[in-house]
């Protein structure tokens, strides 16, 4: 069995990213800044063959693998399950406003408990554990169908972590231990169902600090 070596890729910033506004499922574009950030990754990448390059439905995430393919000369294929996480009612709202609107449900979220719920919304939210699973599986059916190449899959923060705690063998309740950048490369190395961590938040392609995926705050490069 070959290993499979995975880029995982955070998309570029959307203005809800910017005015830290939670976006889960809900649709959002890159901004003008985003834009930027996806044609340095995809020119950071350029001399970096890629047998597939995979992208998570949503358009922030589309418009950031548009950029890599297109100086690759490859398509983009389109995974849903490499979607973010469905976080339910609290999804279109201000980072700020949460606690006070859905209090119990916030302190659950940030107690990191695997399988609360969301208050019901637009969409419906998955639990920690639900989400986790969902993604694991995507990322593991991707590696082993392009077993022994170099692919790239651009999704979003919450799925990062999510490859992140596996490689590390992080319990879901386990709080978050590293920033996850927008435009940031995020190397994986999958054999079989083992992953490992190779390299994590590469943002040296970037000339601006990035916007870390759960803090939503400028934080600075390193």
């Amino acid at each position: 069995m070959k290993p499979t070596e995975i880029l995982l890729i955070r998309h570029g910033e959307t203005a809800w990213n910017a005015e830290r506004r939670l976006q889960g499922h809900l649709d959002i574009p890159l901004n003008a800044e985003g834009t930027r950030q996806a044609k340095a990754l995809a020119w950071a990448l350029q001399n970096e063959k890629l047998h597939a390059i995979v992208s998570s439905d949503l358009q922030r995430a589309v418009q950031t693998a548009g950029e890599i393919a297109r100086l690759q000369g490859v398509s983009t294929r389109i995974g849903k399950g490499l979607r973010e996480r469905c976080f339910g009612g609290f999804e279109g709202k201000l980072y700020s406003e949460l606690p006070s609107l859905y209090r119990k449900e916030y302190n659950a979220w940030q107690a990191h408990e695997p399988d609360a719920q969301f208050p019901p919304g637009e969409n419906e939210g998955e639990t920690i554990r639900q989400f986790h699973k969902r993604v694991m599986e995507h990322v593991l059916h991707y590696a082993k169908q392009f077993e022994g190449k170099k692919i790239a899959l651009v999704a979003h923060g919450g799925v990062l972590e999510c490859a992140y705690r596996a490689a590390k063998d992080l319990p879901l309740s386990a709080p978050r231990e590293v920033t996850i950048y927008n435009a940031s490369i995020n190397r994986f190395e999958v054999t079989g169902k083992e992953i490992k961590l190779l390299q994590w938040g590469d943002i040296a392609h970037l000339d601006a600090d990035g916007l870390d995926e759960i803090n939503q705050s400028k934080v600075e490069k390193h």
